[in-house]
């Protein structure tokens, strides 16, 4: 198979943009190391005991990693996701010209005109930026069930630059992460419905050089309008979405709505119980958040990472509410199965998946 992408260059184009993080001893970083570990388990319980979820599957122990060990980790889960698209790139066969004009010819004309070597960088460039932002992943690529990381530099690095409280920080960190692995590990035919909407975005990717062109220019407008204009909601993503795609997009788009705001309210729900400083945590946490150079909103808009944090809240409002209103059991059935899951329009409207799932007789 030809490469499209050239991931050794983007794993060291990502190593050359990454920042070395803070000034620790061996001493201290091994003791961070260790007291993650600690946590890790210790949250287990925690949100075992909160959600009524534990694992019914084996998983592999917490990774402790710093920011090269995170870049190379997600290399490895995007080529597990790449290759199927790879592949669908590389089997097309153009049967007219490129309304892209002479530059792109033919998809396959094009992907061998932006070359291996200028995606790894892009791709690069990309974990670059990522790789001292992210405190924890639970990655689900890479393998059944899935891997647990936490990124020790940046978790150190945050703890820090807020002035809070280090073993009541990571704790609560180890909270959000470590119910993304309950998660998936609580829930076995969760991981396989996520890969499963992956694949059908992969599927539903239109090879049309007409289409392509078209999606191309609307997306260049999309993301001039979000370099003019700090309210637009404009990401790069708009530059590759098919309307078949767009349709996963929105399935995937509830799911991650879901599990990240349920994160966020078992966090939140333990914390006072087992996190002494919490409050002042979530205080200054969030208004780190708010508190960012104008340059790097608008690459978190690109990047659809102002997606990802109306994900936390507004999910987390959405679990709040049902549990509210049918109690953590009532909740839990959202794990059932996929016809379980919330739809877009339910995230909004909390009502309406209790009606549906658990029935008007449950609620009161």
């Amino acid at each position: 198979m030809t490469q499209m992408v050239d991931w050794d260059l983007a794993v060291s184009t990502a190593a050359a943009l990454t920042a070395g993080g803070p000034r620790v001893s061996v001493t201290e970083a091994a003791d961070v190391v260790l007291e993650l570990r600690r946590l890790t388990d210790v949250a287990e319980g925690h949100v075992a005991n909160y959600t009524g979820l534990s694992a019914r599957i084996d998983h592999p122990p917490v990774q402790v990693v710093d920011r090269s060990d995170w870049v190379r980790t997600n290399v490895e889960g995007l080529q597990i996701v790449m290759d199927p698209v790879i592949e669908k790139l590389q089997a097309a066969s153009p049967q007219k010209p490129s309304a892209l004009g002479p530059v792109g010819g033919a998809v396959g004309t094009a992907v061998k005109a932006v070359g291996s070597k200028a995606t790894g960088l892009q791709v690069g460039t990309i974990l670059g930026f990522f790789s001292s932002k992210v405190l924890g992943q639970y990655e689900v690529f890479s393998g059944t069930p899935g891997r647990l990381l936490l990124v020790a530099p940046n978790v150190v690095e945050v703890e820090r630059k807020l002035g809070v409280d280090p073993t009541d920080f990571r704790l609560w960190v180890c909270l959000h992460e470590v119910t993304h692995r309950t998660q998936f590990t609580a829930v076995p035919w969760l991981r396989d419905h996520f890969l499963s909407e992956v694949n059908a975005f992969v599927d539903a990717t239109d090879l049309d050089p007409d289409a392509l062109a078209d999606r191309v220019r609307n997306g260049i407008s999309a993301l001039s309008e979000a370099i003019r204009n700090p309210d637009s909601k404009a990401s790069v993503l708009d530059l590759v979405q098919t309307p078949a795609q767009r349709a996963v997009v929105d399935r995937l788009t509830a799911l991650m709505t879901l599990v990240e705001g349920h994160a966020e309210f078992v966090m939140d729900g333990v914390g006072p119980d087992v996190v002494p400083t919490v409050e002042s945590i979530r205080a200054r946490f969030n208004a780190r958040r708010g508190a960012r150079n104008p340059l790097d909103k608008l690459l978190r808009r690109l990047l659809g990472i102002e997606v990802k944090m109306r994900q936390y809240a507004e999910g987390r409002r959405f679990v709040a509410a049902v549990v509210e209103k049918v109690g953590m059991n009532g909740f839990n059935q959202i794990w059932t199965s996929a016809e379980t899951l919330p739809r877009t329009s339910e995230i909004q409207d909390p009502d309406a998946w209790v009606a549906r799932v658990v029935g008007t007789a449950a609620v009161g």
